[in-house]
This record gives structure tokens, sequence and C-alpha cells, in this order.
């Protein structure tokens, strides 16, 4: 009675050994099963579309593949060009045709890989590969800023060399036109013409952030005739988070650097009919020495607000020629009153301090005005003084992106200073 349990254990254990290399074996046989086998050439199997061999395809005309044996299936369709994209397509529930749903990309090449089934389902596979003409029409596209370092206030800019008027159109830019920054943020274009566009965060972008531009637009139609170019990517970096709040009521000026007060300066702005613009506004540049003249904003000389001055660190804040800038001639009224013709004045220090202290794109703020509110795009980048959701209305990915603003980005730079 002692030995058999030792028996059976042996036994037992035998068995299972068996089992398991047995089964190894089998594991490591072919099973016979049809979608194991190596793919057949299913070039006799299917016919495809495509242009002949020295030809070039027209990119507005689908490619389609098709199953010619009653008892074979298409199984998988891919087509992708030269730049990674894949272009979309449809295969229909029976499996026997496959064909693309959009517009192929102009001037460059596509390899189109088909997976199929016979009637007894061993796979087969076929690749095509074949090159599309290039557009006539090319729209070029331009980013902006340079690059280089900014404040957290700088929009994205993209300038485009022929208008898209169309909402389809203004999709299909805006799906091509990517924006990535690390750290990673929620933002979108807008169209602020039909050949502008600018692209900003929800919030400001985040200090010491680095934001890469690119377009995948390189030979994607755009409208009925017109195909996008190749465009050089941007890379961008901000700063420290830079804010000067002005407030006009209390003719003080409150520099922030991080969220942290870093300077508190008294200023004068805007005096009664020459109101400084209350809103957002963004450096747009820095000139060391600047001559102001009133007869630039409709000022006739000789009257007793004409005035022709040089003016030292200047920081420009507008087109029309807004500035916080060292005004010496009123320091008695710094701190104390707004006597300026619409710019921030300051002593001659604060000024070089302020100017030494800011980059373009860094966040200028006016509050307690008598003036008009900063306008989002014709004077400046304004794009700040909208919500988050207005903004949204300008994309076309967003249900607007067909804003009829009437605005000239280009002519409104020629304004006059201010």
């Amino acid at each position: 009675m002692n030995h058999t349990p030792r028996i059976r254990t042996v036994v037992s254990c035998t068995l299972l050994v068996v089992a398991l290399v047995a089964g190894a074996t089998a594991c490591g046989e072919p099973d016979g099963h049809a979608l194991s086998r190596t793919p057949y050439d299913a070039a006799d199997l299917i016919s495809f579309n495509g242009p002949a061999k020295d030809q070039k395809a027209d990119p507005d005309k689908p490619i389609e593949v098709t199953v010619k044996d009653d008892d074979a299936r298409i199984t998988d369709v891919t087509a992708v060009d030269t730049e990674g994209r894949h272009l979309a397509g449809e295969l229909d529930a029976d499996g026997k045709r496959w064909h693309s749903t959009t517009s192929l990309a102009a001037g460059t090449r596509y390899t189109v890989k088909v997976a199929t089934e016979d009637g007894d389902g061993a796979p087969g596979a076929r690749t095509y590969d074949f090159g599309t003409t290039a557009a006539e029409k090319l729209m070029e596209v331009s980013f902006g800023p340079q690059t280089g370092t900014y404040g957290v206030g700088q929009p994205v800019t993209a300038e485009l060399s022929a208008p898209v008027t169309d909402k389809a159109g203004r999709a299909t830019v805006e799906r091509g036109l990517q924006v990535r920054s690390t750290p990673a943020v929620t933002g979108s274009w807008y169209w602020v013409d039909a050949k502008t566009l600018h692209y900003r965060p929800k919030e400001y972008w985040p200090a010491n952030a680095t934001i890469d531009v690119r377009s995948n637009l390189k030979g994607i139609k755009v409208t009925k005739t017109l195909y996008a170019d190749a465009t050089k990517d941007l890379r961008l970096k901000t700063g420290d988070r830079i804010e000067a709040v002005t407030d006009a009521s209390d003719h003080q000026m409150t520099v922030l650097r991080n969220g942290e007060v870093i300077n508190t300066l008294p200023v004068t702005t805007g005096k009664p009919g020459f109101d400084t613009r209350n809103g957002i506004k963004v450096v747009l540049a820095k000139e060391q020495f600047v001559r102001m003249r009133g007869e630039t904003v409709g000022i006739a000389a000789g009257s007793s607000e004409s005035y022709d001055l040089p003016v030292y660190w200047a920081t420009r804040v507008t087109w029309s020629g807004e500035y916080v800038h060292a005004a010496p001639w009123s320091t008695g009224s710094q701190g104390s009153a707004n006597v300026s013709h619409g710019c921030t004045g300051m002593s001659t220090a604060d000024a070089e301090w302020f100017f030494q202290t800011v980059r373009e794109g860094d966040i200028v703020e006016v509050v307690g005005s008598d003036g008009e509110t900063m306008t989002p795009f014709d004077n400046g980048f304004g794009d700040w003084n909208l919500s988050w959701q207005e903004w949204l209305k300008g994309s076309a990915l967003h249900g607007g992106g067909t804003p009829d603003t009437g605005t000239d980005v280009t002519a409104a730079r020629l304004r006059p200073q201010v």
C-alpha cells in the first residue's frame, strides 16, 4: 500500500510531460489552414485602373480595385503617398470593389497594397506603385513670425498666396496646418480673411514652451482648381510669462513675470479725445528711437495739439502707432494724470527698463481707460480680446470659418502713428 500512490504519481507526471511535448511539436508544424500560407501574387485575380508604367494619374480621378474572379474577394486596401498620408477609400460589403473617396494629392507617388482571399480562403497580395500629375495652380503658405523666442501672447500666423473662401476648402487648410506645443495646449485657427489665419491657444502659451508648426498640405486639393505647395516648417519658443497691466484710472503699470509682480511704474496715458485703447495687446516691435509727429494722426501743424518729438525706448503695441515709451516732458503728470495722445508714457529710466524686459509677443493690457477696446486683427495682435467661444467661430472645423470682417491685415500696417 505504501508503493501504490508513488507509482500513480510517477505515471501521472509522465503522461503530463508527454502531453506537453506533443503539444509543443504540434504548434511547431504547419496546421494546414489556408490563412497561414504565404500570400500568392493576386495579379490575375484583380484589376486596377491606375496609369500605365510610363504615365501618371490625374489626381481628380478616383482609383479603383475590382475582383475578376466571382469566388474571390478583396480583404484590405491601403494607399499611402510619399508624405505618409493615407488615401481615404471604401470597400464594398461583398469585397468585390474598393475605390478612393477623396482626391489624390498632386505631384506625388502612391503605393497601393491590396490583400485578397480566393474561393478556398487562401490569401493573395498585390502592390501597385504610380505617380500623379503636378498641379497647374499652387497655393503657397508662409508661417509667421520668424523662428525665435517670443512672449506667451504671440499668435502663429499663416499667409496664403491665394484666397480660400468656401468652408470645405478652409476646413481642408486647417486640417493640414498643424501646430504642436510642448507642453501641449488646446488651440485653434481663426480665419482673419480669405488669405490670413491666426492660431492661438485657449489661454496664453505656457512659459518656456516649444511650438512646432508644419503643413501637411503638399499636393492636396484645396479648391476646385487649387492645390497646395510645400511649406517650410517653423519652430518657436516662448520665454517667461511677462504681463504688463496698465490701469489708466490709477496711472500705474504693474509688470509681472510668471505671475509675480516685478515692478510697478507710474505712467500717463491718453487724455480725453485721445484715450488709450483698453484691452489686451501684444508687443509688436521695439524701437530705440522713433520720431513722432501730430500730422500722422490728422493734427494740423501749428495747432495747440501739434507735436514733433524725438522718442526713445519705444515699445510698439499697435500698427497705428501706440507705444509704451519714454516721455520726460510729462514726468510731472506720470502717476497722477493722463496727458498723452494715446501712448503710455513714463520716465526715461523706466522706459529703458521696460524696453529691456519685454520681448515681441509679451502681453500689454490696458484697463480703466475711457478709450475703445482694442480690435482683434486690424491694428496688431488683439486676438486675445475674443473669448474662446468667439475664437472658435472663426474656425471651419468648429462650425464657423467664414467671418466677414472686412479686415485687410497688410493695409492696416500702413496706418500712421498715433
